[in-house]
């Protein structure tokens, strides 16, 4: 990962080329913000930076030198990752640890730009499980952090969701804040900021990540892997609100909008019609597909409630629909208003929830529709 690769923050990137420069990088950086915003991305940029022999004057790492080559595939010895992982483990004196799914974790960051949480707990098969930094990781950090450093420079540690930090760890991991061992450099990239102990967050220089603008992300759907034309590539950046994540998402779920579509006019009638029968069958079919498409849908269905419903307010400069989707809207969009909009926006993100944590599907969209029945009545 480069600079380059990073979409916007062009401003804290300069920052942290300056402090590279100029021998004043923090010992401790919180790189905070919403999912989506190049948090992790501008640590792993900044990381190869730090750890490239040529780097000198440049504005990102040389991408040639061996130091480049090994963090391009994430096995620079100097470079260490703390992540959530699931306790896998069968001795009760142990719980696992980031370097039991190091292999994964490699696979999983080098098969994409930016990612997840949730993409992350799919990779790891987590099902219902909760994923978590155990206590046993601060002192695999600590214990790597006692070795010279391999290439004379720089040690750097990225703790990501350091949120998901058990309290022992995280009283651990404090220690070591607060003496930290020459020239090493911990980089903590979290989502949730807020619930990381105060006490952790005291002892981190902390750089708020703001929303990528929307001209950015636009740029970036209109180059190379995308090609997308201004107007499509405007109307996506709009929508995803400041993420490149949800951009991608709403990328996707463009490419299968007339089928979602298609089932979305199908669940509003039917939930309208009371037809329980063919709303049961509908679940079933829902419940049918994979998991990701799944929530691609819920998706979907999110945005047309929250579109019709500006719609509804006669707002036309504010909606953004296809002609299709509009032309649907035109009959639909009274039946979401004042009353109701709330309990329909809740019940669609507790149904993708609800998916996300594994719960039977089948239960969780027919509990859904019938739900839908009583709210399209308000």
């Amino acid at each position: 990962m480069y600079f380059k690769d990073v979409i916007g923050q062009e401003t804290i990137i300069q920052q942290l080329i300056r402090d590279a420069r100029n021998g004043t990088v923090p010992h401790a950086l919180l790189f905070a913000g919403p999912e989506g915003t190049g948090k992790m991305q501008t640590a792993l940029a900044f990381a190869n930076y730090l750890l490239c022999d040529n780097r000198a004057e440049t504005d990102d790492a040389c991408c040639h030198c061996p130091a480049c080559v090994k963090t391009a595939k994430l096995i620079h010895p100097d470079l260490h990752f703390a992540f959530p992982v699931v306790n896998r483990s069968k001795s009760a004196g142990h719980k696992t640890v980031s370097d039991d799914e190091i292999a994964r974790w490699r696979e999983f960051i080098l098969s994409r730009t930016y990612f997840g949480y949730d993409e992350w707990l799919d990779a790891l098969d987590a099902g219902n499980s909760q994923a978590m930094i155990y206590t046993d990781e601060s002192d695999l950090i600590a214990e790597k952090l006692r070795l010279t450093s391999s290439q004379g420079g720089y040690k750097i540690v990225i703790i990501w969701q350091p949120e998901k930090m058990h309290i022992t760890c995280a009283n651990k991991m404090l220690k070591l804040l607060e003496e930290p061992p020459a020239q090493t450099v911990f980089m903590l990239v979290s989502d949730h900021p807020e619930q990381i102990i105060e006490t952790i967050i005291s002892r981190t220089q902390r750089i708020d990540f703001p929303p990528v603008p929307s001209a950015d992300i636009a740029r970036r759907l209109q180059g190379p892997g995308y090609m997308l034309d201004p107007g499509q590539a405007a109307d996506i950046a709009h929508i995803c609100g400041g993420s490149w994540l949800k951009a991608i998402q709403t990328l996707r779920i463009d490419r299968n909008t007339q089928e979602f579509l298609d089932l979305f006019i199908q669940m509003m009638r039917l939930a309208y019609g009371r037809k329980i029968r063919e709303l049961k069958t509908m679940s079933e079919d829902l419940a049918s597909r994979g998991r990701e498409w799944q929530k691609d849908y819920l998706s979907y269905c999110q945005r047309m409630v929250r579109e019709n419903f500006i719609s509804n307010l006669h707002r036309p400069e504010l909606v953004y629909m296809t002609p299709d989707e509009e032309s649907f809207s035109s009959r639909f969009s009274p039946f979401v208003n004042e009353r109701n909009i709330s309990g329909i926006t809740f019940e669609l993100s507790e149904c993708q929830r609800h998916i996300e944590q594994n719960v039977n599907a089948k239960m969780v969209f027919f509990d859904f529709i019938l739900k839908l029945i009583i709210l399209l009545k308000q």
